[in-house]
C-alpha cells in the first residue's frame, strides 16, 4: 500500500479502521500457528484468566485489539494534531502530571504496549516538549512515514543508542518529560532478568537510572481503548514509591508497576509481543550476569 492510500484509509472513521484492525487481527489469529501460539502461551502465563472459557473469550479480544493497534497507526501518523487530540475523550489522573510539571523535575512516562500506546506522547507533545525512545522498525521502508508521524509538535525522537540516552538525560535535565515502553526488550548490558507474570523477562534499568540521577517523576500512561470506535481514554497513574537503588530490585518494581496496570485493561495488551526473548548476546536467565552497560556509562555511574 503506498502513502496516498494510506492517507486515505487513515480518513476513514475510527470506528471503521477498527473495525478492519479487528478483523485483521482474527485474520492472523488464525491462520499464523507461531503468532497464535506466543499470544496465547503469554496469556496464559499471566494467569489472569483462570477459567477456560473466559480464557478463549480474552485470547480472541487480545487478537482483535492488536490488529486494532496495527490499523491505528492509520490514524495516529497520518491525521493532524488538532484531530487526533480530539479522539481523547477524557483524562484520568492529567492531575499527576500537573503536580510533576510544577516540581520542575522531569517527567518519566512509562507507556507499555497497552491499548493505543502511541498517541500519548503525540497528545502530551501538542503543548510540552517530550523527547520518546525510539527504535527503527524492521521494514526500513516504513521508518520516514514513521518518522513524519511520530515526530510533530513538541515531539523529538531519541534512538536506542548512547545519543538516544544522552539526549533523554538532557530533557529531563531541563525539566522536560521523556516517554519510554517499559516492557520493550532492552539490548546487551541494558537489562537484567527479572519476573514479569511469573517468568524471567529481560528488562530494562534505564528508567529507574534516570529517575535516580534526575528526581524526575515516574508516571505510568496509556490510552484506553473505547468501544465503537468513541476514541480513548488517557489515564495516568503515579508510581507509587521511589524504587529501590539495586538494579534488579528496582526492575522488579517496574514490572509489578507495569503488570498492575496491565490488570485494568488485560485484552487491550500485546500478548503476542516476544516479551521474554533472549536478546542477541545476552545470557539465558539461568546464567543471566546483568550489568548496565552503554546506558550506566552515559548517566556517569
Amino acid at each position: 500500500m503506498t502513502e496516498p492510500l494510506f492517507r486515505l484509509a487513515g480518513r476513514l472513521p475510527l470506528i471503521a479502521v477498527q473495525a478492519l484492525g479487528g478483523l485483521l487481527g482474527w485474520t492472523a489469529y488464525a491462520l499464523a500457528p507461531r503468532y497464535r501460539r506466543r499470544l496465547r502461551e503469554n496469556l496464559r502465563a499471566a494467569a489472569l484468566c483462570p477459567d477456560p472459557r473466559a480464557f478463549e473469550a480474552m485470547a480472541r479480544s487480545a487478537a482483535a485489539h492488536a490488529g486494532k493497534s496495527v490499523a491505528e497507526l492509520l490514524v495516529v501518523w497520518l491525521r493532524p494534531l488538532p484531530s487526533l487530540a480530539r479522539l481523547v475523550r477524557a483524562t484520568a489522573g492529567w492531575e499527576h502530571v500537573e503536580a510533576a510539571q510544577q516540581a520542575g523535575r522531569g517527567i518519566i512516562f512509562l507507556t507499555p504496549h497497552m491499548g493505543c500506546f502511541e498517541i500519548t506522547s503525540l497528545y502530551y507533545g501538542r503543548t510540552h516538549p517530550i523527547t520518546v525512545l525510539y527504535r527503527p522498525p524492521r521494514k526500513a521502508r516504513l521508518e520516514p512515514l514513521m518518522l513524519r508521524g511520530r515526530r510533530r509538535g513538541g515531539v523529538t525522537l531519541a534512538p536506542t543508542d548512547m545519543k538516544g540516552v544522552r539526549a533523554l538525560l538532557s530533557a529531563l535535565k531541563r525539566g522536560e518529560a521523556i516517554g519510554m515502553l517499559p516492557d520493550q526488550v532492552p539490548s546487551r548490558g541494558e537489562g537484567v532478568w527479572v519476573d514479569f507474570f511469573g517468568r524471567p523477562a529481560y528488562t530494562m534499568t534505564l528508567a529507574a537510572r534516570l529517575a535516580e540521577t534526575t528526581g524526575a517523576t515516574l508516571l505510568l500512561a496509556y490510552a484506553r481503548r473505547l468501544n465503537y470506535g468513541r476514541g480513548f481514554e488517557l489515564r495516568i497513574e503515579p508510581v507509587r514509591e521511589r524504587w529501590p537503588v539495586p538494579k534488579e530490585a528496582a526492575a522488579t518494581a517496574l514490572n509489578r508497576a507495569v503488570e498492575g496496570l496491565i490488570a485494568q485493561c488485560p485484552e487491550q495488551y500485546l500478548w503476542s509481543y516476544n516479551r521474554y526473548k533472549v536478546p542477541r548476546g545476552v545470557e539465558p536467565p539461568a546464567r543471566a550476569a546483568g550489568g548496565e552497560g552503554r546506558a550506566g556509562e552515559a548517566l556517569g555511574r
